[in-house]
């Protein structure tokens, strides 16, 4: 996905957004949703929230220090990329990892660099966008594993589709989603973004 931005505040700004988005999500968690199932297959609210709290803590190393994805499962970006980091306060490690990226991504230049993604050399701006989809559809998750209100923002909805719809036919080659379900009659921009995602609205 290769959306960039001429202007990067609008970027940011969307970034700062789904990370607000999704943030408010986790602090809602309840102490006994954290086993919940989710819309992700095989996923819990703690594996989901571990999910976006792990990317989170990818994005200093790779934009700040221009380390590589390959780099994150050696043990050397000072987590475990593949385990689960949450601890025993899952909503002040989700806090750090978050302020740490939109740290990161706003930092002067930054936008303008690549980056090294386990698919190449990609553009930090795309990078950026790529993070910015991925914390909205699984908002939209969480909500729905915990109760709280599924509704997502008009303008993220809009960058959303933006971002996945010309790569729309290889979402689920990618391995990353579900087929695509029917949406349902009726249904608007969120759902149907939902449904090329393959979740079930």
């Amino acid at each position: 996905m290769n959306t960039m931005e001429p202007n990067t505040k609008p970027l940011l700004s969307r970034h700062h957004e789904a990370l607000a988005l999704f943030g408010g999500h986790v602090r809602a968690v309840r102490q006994d949703q954290w086993r919940a199932p989710t819309p992700c297959a095989e996923w819990s609210v703690r594996d989901l929230v571990n999910h976006l709290t792990v990317e989170q803590l990818w994005v200093p190393p790779l934009v700040t220090e221009r380390r590589t994805a390959e780099e994150a499962h050696d043990g050397s970006f000072g987590f475990d990329a593949d385990g689960d980091v949450l601890g025993d306060d899952p909503v002040a490690v989700w806090e750090r990892a978050a302020a740490g990226a939109r740290e990161a991504f706003a930092a002067p230049g930054a936008l303008e660099r690549t980056v090294q993604l386990s698919y190449g050399q990609t553009s930090c701006a795309a990078y950026c966008a790529q993070m910015v989809t991925d914390l909205v559809v699984h908002a939209w998750d969480l909500a729905r594993a915990i109760g709280a209100d599924e509704r997502l923002p008009d303008g993220l909805v809009d960058f959303a589709v933006r971002e996945v719809g010309p790569h729309s036919a290889e979402l689920e080659k990618s391995g990353l989603f579900a087929a695509p379900v029917e949406p349902p009659a009726g249904a608007g921009v969120q759902a149907k973004l939902l449904s090329l995602l393959g979740r079930r609205v």
